[in-house]
């Protein structure tokens, strides 16, 4: 127990002696905490800019024109003569899409005839696109489906049958954990514990990498257990700080007790650390350790399963990327944080991570075995 202690006080020491450490536990943490989360503020989109050219220039085009621009994804910025002055407004950025209502388009309303609108939207911007496109096609369905119901009832048919027949199966969407449909509420949960690992992969990594990574009275199994001690004793703020505090300061919703995400976070934490030493021990060289790291990254953002479908990923590949503890774990902590699912309803992704914890700590263990049968190298 002594050997586990001193193990513990030199490692949690050397996190604030070492500039390069100190800087990515603390420091990096710290400053994604503040800037990441700030280009979703915004949560979605709203108000994107278009143009209407109303060709028809009637009390129904006028008031469809109107309907869009109430919708609080679309904001009408201008009512242009042509197409060819609208087209000049895209090419200046100063809107987003065109809307053109065509000739005889009240007439052909009327006449219960099909009544088309055009819509030219900049798909450069996949989600600017898909709010113009989302919006204009709700507003021409419901619109047309109360000029349906109005010629139907001016033809004697009765007001209640009028309206189902334009609108048979009325849908009622309710957002239970996104109540905003926003992209923040989505992709910030996950992307938080991505960074978690990621800062505290590298910080291990260099902590075992540069000079005095050994104590010599300990053994493998005691060195191992008091890094992880010194690991987990600082991660414990770091895991308050993103997966508490910052989703309260951003209005994200949290359904889960602060003991059931913590209980979740404590076998990841330990699963992470545990990885962290194995390629320390592997790589040996701190710029080896930082290159390696940084490029994988990006491949441990696709596959823990949120921004590329887990469906998508092939089968091989997703059991590959079981070893990395943030597949399971943002599975894990968005269920029970966000969704405010009960432990049992993950107890499988929390018996994965403590396989991982007893698997890279085993290797860990094994591989400071090894080290330390060569003679311990002195600092310079």
């Amino acid at each position: 127990m002594s050997g586990v202690l001193a193990v513990f006080r030199g490692e949690f020491r050397r996190i604030f002696a070492l500039k390069p450490v100190f800087a990515t536990l603390v420091l990096a943490v710290a400053i994604y905490a503040v800037f990441y989360p700030q280009p979703y503020l915004n949560e979605a989109l709203r108000d994107v800019p278009i143009a209407v050219v109303d060709a028809d220039n009637t009390l129904s085009s006028r008031e469809m024109a109107r309907r869009i621009d109430a919708t609080p994804d679309i904001a009408v910025a201008l009512v242009l003569p042509d197409l060819p002055s609208a087209e000049r407004e895209v090419q200046a950025r100063s809107i987003h899409g065109i809307l053109v209502i065509p000739r005889e388009f009240e007439r052909d309303l009327l006449h219960g005839r099909s009544a088309p609108v055009a819509l030219y939207a900049d798909a450069g911007y996949f989600l600017m696109y898909q709010r113009l496109s989302g919006g204009v096609t709700a507003v021409a369905r419901t619109f047309g489906a109360e000029v349906e119901a109005t010629r139907l009832v001016a033809l004697g048919v009765d007001p209640a049958l009028a309206l189902a027949a334009g609108d048979p199966m009325p849908l009622t969407a309710v957002a239970l954990f996104n109540p905003q449909g926003g992209y923040a509420t989505y992709v910030l949960p996950a992307a938080l514990v991505l960074i978690l690992q990621q800062t505290l992969l590298i910080g291990v990594g260099l902590l075992g990498t540069l000079p005095g990574a050994r104590v010599a009275e300990a053994s493998p199994v005691a060195t191992v257990l008091g890094k992880l001690l010194a690991y987990l004793t600082l991660e414990t703020a770091a895991v308050l700080l993103y997966l508490v505090v910052l989703p309260f300061s951003y209005g994200i919703p949290r359904l889960g007790p602060l003991w059931a995400i913590l209980f979740v976070a404590l076998p990841f934490v330990l699963a992470v650390a545990g990885l962290g030493l194995v390629v320390a021990a592997v790589f040996h060289r701190p710029l080896v350790v930082q290159l390696v790291f940084a490029a994988v990254g990006l491949p441990f953002f696709f596959l823990a399963g949120f921004a590329w479908p887990t469906e998508s990923i092939p089968g091989a590949v997703h059991w590959i990327a079981q070893l990395v503890p943030s597949t399971t774990a943002i599975d894990a902590l968005v269920r029970v944080s966000q969704l405010g699912a009960p432990l049992p309803l993950v107890r499988d992704q929390i018996l994965v991570l403590w396989g991982l914890v007893a698997f890279y700590g085993t290797l860990a263990v094994l591989l400071e075995a090894r080290r330390a049968e060569r003679p311990i190298l002195a600092s310079p």
